[in-house]
């Protein structure tokens, strides 16, 4: 299994693969890549130093590369745990790609309004609450800040193992924001799709009370590429209600023990999303709708 290194002295990443393979299939045009980060330059931005993981260098310039190799066109930059709440790198970035990115930020309850403002004009559409890595908001914050933030139209967006949650229904059916779940839920895939915390997630996926990102299937299975045991966790998602999955490359793929090649999770898409209709639903247009894409 390649499970997340997420505790202790912030051992060092793997690099992601600088050569990806060309996609087996092309994806739509417009495709949104709905969940990656960006680390360093650290000359620039350095990270701080209470953090469960140190990444090399995956640098803005690296990530365009990736994206015109397997036909990205739009994405959103998930702020990460290394950076704590100081959103320097965060707003250089989407102020430098403002045509074409959007972003999710991790904030605290000391945020004030100027700055959520500022945020917003930045391109800023989320914030995220991270549980598995040092770094993260605490979780007992999201009830305040997901109130703040749902006037601006923003959601929250869940760093959390579901395997640890099984009343993740009921703690999340009445939440103030829109909920947006990471990673199909981050929950080892030996728990089954039964698993009450699962079944919560699908619950409240079928009556349109969340999203879900489909991606980081490699954190979660006990197998190789192209992780079968993950497919009956997507094919249950895309039953409930593919109106509210979005699709992610979790690019640079950060505190793993195996790095995957982007170009073959790009190659897992037409076995998750079998029709050109589905693709274009989770590709395309639920993510233009949930980000404000124009």
């Amino acid at each position: 299994m390649n499970r997340t290194v997420a505790e202790g002295e912030a051992p060092a990443c793997l690099g992601f693969d600088p050569d990806p393979r060309t996609p087996r299939m092309r994806l739509p045009r417009l495709t949104c890549d709905s969940h990656h980060h960006i680390f360093g330059p650290y000359a620039q931005f350095p990270m701080q130093p209470e953090r469960s993981y140190t990444p090399p260098e995956a640098t803005l310039a690296d990530y365009r590369r990736m994206c015109q190799t397997l036909g990205i066109e739009r994405s959103v930059l998930v702020h990460p745990s290394v950076y704590g709440t100081d959103l320097t790198s965060l707003t250089a970035t989407l102020e430098a790609c403002r045509d074409w990115m959007r972003g999710v930020a991790v904030v605290d309850a000391s945020v004030d309004d100027a700055t959520l403002a500022r945020l917003d004009r930045a391109g800023v559409r989320g914030v995220r609450f991270n549980v598995l890595y040092k770094g993260g908001t605490p979780l007992d914050q999201a009830q305040a800040i997901g109130a703040r933030v749902a006037r601006l139209g923003w959601h929250v967006q869940l760093l959390i193992d579901l395997g640890a949650h099984p009343s993740f229904y009921d703690d999340w059916r009445n939440f103030p924001a829109t909920v947006v779940v990471d990673h199909m839920g981050h929950m080892e895939t030996g728990r089954g799709v039964g698993a009450p915390g699962f079944q919560g997630l699908l619950r409240l996926l079928g009556e349109g009370r969340c999203w879900v990102k489909l991606s980081g299937a490699y954190r979660t299975s006990a197998l190789a590429h192209p992780y079968p045991d993950a497919l009956p966790f997507v094919a249950a998602l895309v039953q409930a209600n593919p109106e509210r999955l979005v699709w992610g490359t979790d690019w640079p793929h950060p505190a793993l023990q195996t790095m995957p090649n982007d170009g073959d999770l790009a190659g897992l898409v037409p076995d998750w999303l079998p029709s050109e209709a589905l693709r274009e639903q989770v590709l395309v247009r639920n993510p233009a709708r949930l980000y404000g894409f124009d």
